[in-house]
């Protein structure tokens, strides 16, 4: 991140919250990097948000604090924001800036590339279809995740979303294909103890060799947050259409980031929208989400794992309600769940992956994934019922087959949803698992499996 060269201007109009207004001002552009120098030689970055009448507003990135009017310069360094790229970044750790956080140097670039990326040209896009295995039972057997898609996971304070995203992180695959497979790992805002988890978790299982982890940490000033997943992205672009790798992206935490958003707005005084967030949220937001996918004609791709903390658990909440109009479903986590000690608590019945037809069967995973997948979900819910039922008239007014129903909840819970961190089931481990639940109803009970494979796989107890 070099900032050779440039204009240096010494005239600070204002210093308000994490922006600096400097006059006369010529030919500064939008997005441009700018160095701050203080009296006492200290120097940090920032880019410029917005230029007119001879004034730049410049947000610095690592705060303003201690930084006075007088003795402040400001250096238009005439380019905007780039990450140095190679295939070197395979296995480093860096802070939220792009910056070397591991005591090594920095790599050396093949590229220098602008961090706030191009739009991907939706002619140029290719629809995703391909599998990727997770490892864990209920995203692969029920809310498949496929290459190019962008699946959030939606949580609540305190729950174990940071464990769900470190485990994916580790575990994730392409199956059936040599072409290499790397990950981006994003932590936005996160505490100490969280980033060191992450890091050691990567580090130890020996899938950091395979990654490029960006760690951003709450006491890192806030500004740095709105950097963090643009240079993660651009990483993630590079690894996948220059080097021609499957990419996984896992940003954690959204939430985090649109906090940061409405920081900065607020200092802008800006009209505020829903909830004190900016009106251009959605906007915002989808210049990070549509960066998933795959081109025509690039052999790479790079799929998004988004994970938000609903505040409250609220989903109709600005940040999870415009996040599921971008991307291609969600993966709620349920707080209920997560009180009875179940990992991942994830709630079946709110989560939907909208690509996972065109990523499943024969060829991908299995011919009857499709249909025994239905069939789970049309028992669980029948289940979710039946307990209803007997909340109310107990458990001795239940049919034998209300009870059938039951068993098949508790087991769907206890056998598939639960999973140990570090188990990693392959998909036939998963589809055996879900006939398994299938197979603990009567085969009349079987309405949306073929008899073929009911043939085939059913196995009554």
């Amino acid at each position: 991140m070099t900032t050779e060269g440039g204009v240096q201007y010494s005239k600070i109009a204002e210093i308000k919250g994490p922006l600096v207004v400097v006059d006369d001002v010529e030919n500064a552009a939008f997005d441009e990097l700018v160095e701050i120098e203080t009296s006492d030689g200290e120097r940090r970055l920032g880019k410029v948000l917005e230029v007119g009448n001879g004034k730049a507003i410049v947000q610095v990135f690592e705060g303003t604090t201690g930084l006075s009017i007088s003795g402040t310069n400001a250096k238009f360094v005439g380019k905007v924001m780039e990450m140095p790229v190679s295939k070197e970044v395979l296995g480093r750790v860096f802070d939220g800036l792009g910056r070397p956080k591991d005591g090594l140097p920095d790599p050396i670039a093949d590229q220098f590339i602008d961090i706030n990326g191009e739009p991907m040209n939706p002619e140029q896009r290719e629809y995703p279809k391909d599998f990727i295995q997770t490892g864990v039972s209920v995203i692969d057997g029920l809310m498949t995740l496929v290459r190019g898609q962008k699946l959030p996971i939606f949580s609540g304070s305190g729950m174990s979303h940071n464990l769900l995203a470190a485990q994916i992180a580790r575990q994730a695959s392409v199956v059936g294909t040599s072409d290499d497979f790397a990950v981006v790992f994003a932590a936005i805002g996160v505490q100490y103890s969280e980033a060191e988890y992450f890091r050691r978790s990567l580090e130890e299982s020996g899938a950091l060799k395979r990654s490029v982890l960006f760690l951003n940490t709450a006491d890192d000033p806030a500004i740095e947050r709105i950097i963090t997943p643009r240079v993660a992205l651009t990483v993630a672009e590079y690894l996948a259409f220059e080097l021609g790798m499957h990419v996984l992206v896992v940003i954690t935490d959204m939430t985090n980031y649109a906090e940061a958003l409405r920081e900065i707005s607020a200092a802008r005084e800006e009209v505020p929208g829903r909830k004190g967030y900016p009106g251009y949220l959605y906007t915002d937001l989808s210049t990070l989400y549509e960066r998933a996918g795959k081109l025509n004609g690039k052999k790479g791709s790079v799929t998004q794992v988004p994970i938000l903390s609903m505040p409250s658990d609220d989903i109709t909440h600005p940040i999870p309600d415009l996040t599921g109009y971008i991307t291609e479903g969600q993966i709620v986590v349920g707080r209920d769940l997560f009180r009875q000690g179940v990992y991942p608590p994830i709630n079946i019945l709110m989560s939907l992956s909208r690509l996972m037809k065109d990523g499943i069967g024969e060829g991908s995973t299995r011919d009857d994934h499709s249909e025994v997948a239905n069939q789970v979900y049309d028992a669980y819910s029948r289940a979710q019922e039946v307990r209803a039922l007997a909340g109310i008239v107990g458990k001795a007014g239940l049919t034998e087959i209300d009870l059938k129903y039951m068993d098949v909840g508790d087991t769907f819970e206890k056998e598939f949803l639960t999973q140990a961190t570090d188990e990693n089931r392959t998909i036939e481990e998963t589809l055996t698992l879900m006939w398994k639940i299938v197979s603990k109803l009567p085969k009349n009970e079987i309405t949306k499996i073929k008899d073929k494979f009911v043939d085939q796989y059913y196995k009554e107890e």
